[in-house]
């Protein structure tokens, strides 16, 4: 991989705000696609979200593996709403969106895991979606388990010149680490691998207890199972522009462009952050569970989910976390519709005053804020642009709380 450094950056580079992991629960006719996700988040309601509300200049839709959704984004081609770039992926006014596929695999042995895969334009991605469909029992839906060796899979990707990301890669539920392996390399060839997506309930600090990690760029992303999810976590990238070609070269930190900044829930808020006891309903975030074999120590009942943070604990080969120079800097940053006394009414007047979520939580005053809403919700949208909300901890499929206001953000350990 190709280290440049991020000073070598020419004048026609910028950062651009990018969620790369958005599903689309229904088509435009109404067939379903994630079938957990929101009947409105369409191919063509995703790009106006994106672009009109939330100020997102590049999206990942990773549930265009889907021949319904194919068809979708083949109208809004020949209508003339988006068109196909040079560089890769499809312009929607000032949004760019590559097309992907969320993908379960299983090794022999081993548990399930997802992985987000990326292509370059639709024909690439068609001719994807017929290979998928011979291993694959319900190739429409999202997220469908395929019935062949993971580096068979990567193989197929990396031959129609695709990316290969491992998704929320700690979560107990379909995570490459928490579910499936205790190592990457048991699953796949680590020189195939893109880059790295954290997931909700992990940061680039806890990662760092895993050194194969070490040279992968991370990515967090808000996996939108509606519309109003759509950039509850992001990234900032340097690139000339959104494209597929210059995603790649930011991942593999070439000619300048790079991940600048991951901008991410505090692992607290994650719903699988902590050790959860679904017996006593108690989330275990004072004592250390190691596995989750492990008897809860409140009820002793052997029903936990091992949570996140314990889970890297467990399988760590350092003893405290490794910062490689070029990992993106880490934000902690609670989304507006956490805090509280943000309501709709409130939401949108915002919205009129300063055009979308982006330009609120980034290029707008504390006195601009408090000239709309006043200084309590200004100051609070302040707080948690900045990371400090004290949090109460999630676990078992529970996300966690803004508890209060606090100057001093609670320790994640």
């Amino acid at each position: 991989m190709d280290t440049t450094s991020h000073q070598e950056v020419t004048a026609d580079l910028r950062e651009y705000y990018c969620d790369m992991h958005i599903h689309i629960g229904r088509t435009q006719s109404g067939q379903a696609v994630k079938i957990s996700g929101s009947k409105n988040l369409t191919f063509e309601n995703i790009a106006k979200e994106a672009a009109e509300r939330k100020g997102i200049e590049m999206i990942g839709i990773i549930d265009c593996h889907s021949p319904s959704v194919q068809d979708d984004i083949r109208a809004c081609l020949d209508e003339g709403l988006m068109k196909e770039l040079d560089g890769g992926g499809i312009a929607y006014q000032n949004t760019v969106i590559l097309m992907g596929s969320e993908i379960e695999i299983k090794g022999t042995g081993k548990g399930a895991a997802h992985v987000l895969a990326f292509f370059r334009d639709l024909d690439t991605i068609q001719d994807f979606t017929k290979w998928m469909s011979r291993y694959m029992k319900n190739v429409q839906l999202s997220s469908q388990r395929i019935y062949v060796e993971p580096r068979e899979l990567q193989q197929e990707i990396l031959v129609r010149d695709g990316i290969l990301i491992p998704a929320h890669v700690f979560t107990p539920h379909k995570g490459l680490y928490g579910s499936m392996a205790d190592r990457m390399s048991e699953v796949f060839d680590l020189n195939g691998i893109a880059a790295i997506e954290l997931g909700l309930s992990a940061d680039s600090s806890m990662a760092g207890y895993i050194s194969e990690m070490d040279n992968y760029s991370f990515l967090t992303n808000s996996d939108a199972h509606s519309l109003g999810k759509i950039g509850r976590e992001y990234n900032s990238i340097q690139m000339a522009s959104p494209s597929f070609d210059e995603f790649r070269k930011a991942l593999a930190r070439q000619d300048g462009r790079y991940v600048a900044a991951n901008y991410g829930l505090n692992p607290l808020l994650g719903k699988y952050h902590r050790t959860y006891c679904s017996n006593c309903n108690s989330i275990l975030d004072e004592v250390m569970i190691v596995s989750s074999k492990d008897r809860c120590p409140l009820c002793g009942s052997l029903k936990t989910v091992q949570g996140v943070f314990d889970r890297i604990m467990s399988i760590a080969d350092r003893e405290e976390p490794y910062y490689p120079s070029h990992r993106p800097s880490y934000h902690y940053q609670v989304p507006l519709e956490f805090i509280p006394g943000l309501g709709k009414a409130v939401m949108s007047k915002l919205l009129a005053a300063f055009g979308t979520e982006m330009a609120i939580l980034h290029r707008t005053s504390t006195a601009d804020l408090a000239s709309v809403v006043g200084e309590g919700i200004a100051n609070r949208i302040v707080e948690a642009r900045n990371g400090i909300l004290e949090l109460s901890s999630g676990g078992g499929g529970t996300y966690g709380k803004v508890v209060r206001d606090s100057k001093t953000m609670k320790s994640i350990r």
